[in-house]
């Protein structure tokens, strides 16, 4: 059997020496606690150190470390063995005496017990000589782990102007070391950082608030330090910390506040509505909706010309422009204007009003206006056909402005494009320039224009005017469809009625009168009854039409009008005789018009053309003699000199002029185009040359010499070009008061004509008057020939 013998004192300290070496007790705990368990499950536990535990079957003899068997003799042939959780790695058995180490310090957060076995057996043979016994060793606790905070930092709300004691949140530290062993795993909860203004609970670590009326937006954060203490707080217990970061949340405690309580603005008289005047913002320090502010206008002279908005994105209010401003009539607008808060605490009601007011002086600044027409438009009228320069009407337009400058009106072309009418630019003052047709064009539309002096704005109104109508239309047929009637058509019937229309205005009381034209106002087939209603019947007087006769018939009529002045016209009415059946339905109809006054044959008809033919083909005859006819180039003396001279307009470049003649012509002209010999007849009188008129040389470059003597030639000589082929030249002369030259007839005439008038014509007619007063043939000198 197994026995536990007595320890003594010295051997009880070295064990519990011993055992705090191994970590299983602390100073102030007891031994770890050592089991001893059967196979059948018996537990044998030591009580006092030293106490020794029997049971019926075996005994083993233990200390804390230390076990012997009852059949271990000492002489070494007993081993003991040691197995179970940690046998040979943290505990180790001396198997000589039994006697059970430990490798290494045991930690009760890794594992709190572990079980062995032990058993007796023979050394030399390893069978067991005594049963197995299980062994529990429990590791007692000792104070080695902090607390800890598992979820640190910790972020936590709570809402400004909160109460004292409001609760935040709570944080919470856990001990790994065992809570029901000592005081090693009571935590007790402290505040290292954060007040005054916050507190913990020591023993739930609740967070609450500790100061009243803590603002937002005085202190928005707070850092907050909380530590956990195990070993109930007490001196050298471990401790762990953890932060707090803890947001005042806002609240509506601030009431919105304008930072000026008047406001100055000014908007240009020439802005338009709509536009923006300024802006202002009541400030609110809170957040969100509680510092929402939303604005309204409360009072003013300028509540019905100037409008208020809100900027969603600013949170400004806007003022705008309502109605145009006029420098002239008003020139400062008053407003008052409130912020106020939508969303409202009620806990904090009393802190109120949640609203402010401000004041806005607006001045209207002078700008440079156009000028503005006393009506927003014109109707005018003017009659139809009145004559160019009637007055149509008068527009005004003034200058609103202090300077009221003189205005100038005008009409835009692009809306009067034909130019009807004109403008006075300085009164307004419209007329016509043409006379009007108002069925042409019943209205015109056109603007006009008007503009200060001096400046470039300008303003348009819109000008209607309504040509009205005057009876210058004649009546004319509704329809120009011919009228069909039966070959056996009885006398007395009625085959058509007939209306008309005017293209000027129908008054209500106009009315037309129909009644056969004169010419054929007694005829014998047809008759004209007025029915006294703007229509006329038209009847057949006889019998016994014949298509073969005359199918076609032109009846005109006259149509009167009973405006002012009355006007009439004469239609013709056509009507064509056709085939029937008994049962006067037309058969047929013959198409060929004859354009004939109503009972015309058609033997008169056969006679006329005839006449015609006879007329063109004389006409043709008298025109083909009259081309074969020759007619003399020269008139006859007897015919008036004058009614055969020709003028020529058109006149050389002078000495400059080398490409209006060619000289050789002039020098040679017979060599030029050949012998032209005269068709003229022959004058009567030559001339002989004046001494030392000879041909000049061929280069010479004197041109008025030249001239003068081919002039001269040309009056005596019958063969030369006729006088009146003579070419232009550009050289004139010295001193010509003629202006051209031109060749005349040379010789006198036997006209009975008396020309003696010329004399007192002055120097440009000398020369004719010597011409056609003497039958002497002349002589040119120098100074004849300018003269001439």
């Amino acid at each position: 059997m197994y026995r536990f013998p007595q320890l003594s004192c010295s051997t009880s300290q070295l064990l519990q020496s011993f055992l705090r070496a191994l970590g299983c007790i602390s100073d102030q705990c007891s031994p770890c606690s050592v089991c001893h368990q059967s196979p059948h499950r018996h537990h044998h536990r030591l009580g006092k150190l030293g106490q020794v535990l029997h049971r019926s079957k075996r005994g083993w003899v233990w200390n804390q470390f230390f076990l012997h068997s009852d059949v271990d003799l000492g002489d070494g042939n007993i081993k003991y063995i040691l197995s179970g959780e940690g046998a040979g790695t943290i505990f180790v058995i001396d198997d000589n005496t039994g006697n059970i180490h430990a490798t290494k310090t045991l930690d009760r957060e890794e594992q709190a017990q572990y079980t062995l076995t032990a058993q007796a057996v023979a050394r030399d043979t390893n069978k067991p000589l005594e049963p197995p016994s299980e062994f529990i060793v429990k590791v007692q606790d000792i104070n080695d782990n902090p607390p800890e905070f598992l979820h640190g930092p910790y972020y936590a709300n709570v809402p400004e102007m909160s109460n004292v004691g409001t609760s935040v949140m709570q944080v919470t530290a856990t001990d790994a070391d065992d809570p029901t062993y000592g005081n090693s795993a009571r935590l007790v909860y402290s505040i290292l950082q954060g007040q005054p203004y916050f507190s913990v609970e020591s023993q739930t670590g609740i967070i609450r608030t500790a100061l009243p009326n803590m603002d937002r937006e005085a202190r928005q954060e707070y850092d907050v330090v909380i530590q956990a203490k195990d070993m109930g707080g007490h001196m050298g217990g471990l401790s762990g910390t953890t932060e707090v970061k803890i947001t005042l949340t806002d609240v509506n405690d601030n009431p919105p506040k304008f930072p000026q309580s008047v406001y100055a603005m000014s908007v240009s008289e020439d802005r338009v509505p709509g536009e923006e005047v300024g802006r202002l913002k009541a400030k609110d320090p809170d957040l969100g909706d509680n510092g929402l502010v939303t604005y309204s206008l409360l009072d003013g002279d300028g509540m019905g010309v100037f409008e208020l908005s809100t900027d969603s994105e600013t949170r400004e209010a806007v003022i705008k422009l309502k109605k145009h401003v006029d420098y002239e009539t008003k020139r400062m607008y008053t407003l008052k204007v409130e912020g106020s808060n939508p969303h409202i605490d009620p806990r904090f009601m009393s802190w109120g009003p949640y609203k402010d007011e401000a004041t806005i002086k607006i001045s209207v600044e002078d700008a440079d206006e156009p000028p503005v027409f006393v009506a927003p438009s014109y109707t005018f009228e003017v009659e139809e056909n009145a004559p160019e320069g009637t007055v149509v009407g008068r527009v005004h337009a003034k200058d609103t402005d202090v300077a009221n400058n003189p205005v100038r009106y005008m009409i835009p072309r692009y809306t009067d494009v034909e130019q009807f009418f004109n403008i006075n630019s300085e009164d307004g003052l419209i007329t016509t320039t043409r006379p009007m047709d108002r069925e042409t064009q019943p209205w015109h539309n056109i603007s006009v224009s008007a503009t200060e002096i001096g400046h470039h704005q300008d303003t348009k109104v819109r000008v209607n005017i309504k040509i009205k109508d005057m009876n210058d239309n004649a009546p004319e047929f509704a329809t120009n469809n011919e009228v069909l009637m039966c070959d056996t058509v009885a006398p007395g019937k009625m085959i058509e009625t007939v209306s008309a229309v005017d293209k000027d205005e129908m008054a209500h009381r106009q009315h037309f009168t129909f009644s056969l034209a004169p010419e054929v106002a007694h005829n014998n087939n047809f008759s004209l009854k007025d029915n006294r209603d703007s229509t006329a019947s038209i009847y057949v007087l006889r019998k016994g039409f014949s298509r073969l006769t005359q199918d076609v018939y032109f009846l005109p009529i006259e149509i009167n009008d009973n405006g002012l002045p009355a006007l009439s016209s004469t239609n013709t009415l056509t009507i064509r005789v056709c085939s029937c059946d008994s049962r006067d339905t037309i058969l047929s109809c013959n198409v060929e018009p004859y354009v004939l006054p109503a009972g015309l044959s058609t033997g008169a008809l056969i006679a006329i053309l005839a006449c015609i033919v006879i007329l063109l083909a004389i006409v043709v005859l008298f025109v083909a003699l009259r081309r074969q006819k020759k007619e003399p180039l020269i008139v006859f003396e007897e015919e008036d000199i004058r009614e055969n001279i020709i003028t020529y307009d058109d006149e050389g470049g002078g000495e400059e002029d080398t490409e209006a003649f060619d000289i050789a012509t002039l020098q040679n002209p017979d060599g030029a185009n050949g012998f032209l010999p005269r068709k003229d007849m022959k004058p009567e009188l030559q001339c002989p040359l004046r001494p030392g008129m000879g041909h000049p040389a061929p280069n010479s470059v004197d041109v008025d010499d030249f001239i003068k003597t081919r002039i001269a030639e040309a009056d005596c000589d019958p063969t030369a070009p006729p006088y009146d082929s003579i070419q232009i030249y550009g050289y004139e002369g010295r001193g010509s008061l003629a202006g051209s030259l031109s060749s005349l007839e040379s010789v006198t005439t036997e006209s009975d004509l008396d020309y003696d008038y010329l004399q007192s014509w002055g120097p440009r007619f000398r020369k004719l008057a010597d011409l056609y007063g003497t039958k002497d043939c002349p002589l040119f000198d120098a100074d004849e020939a300018e003269d001439s």
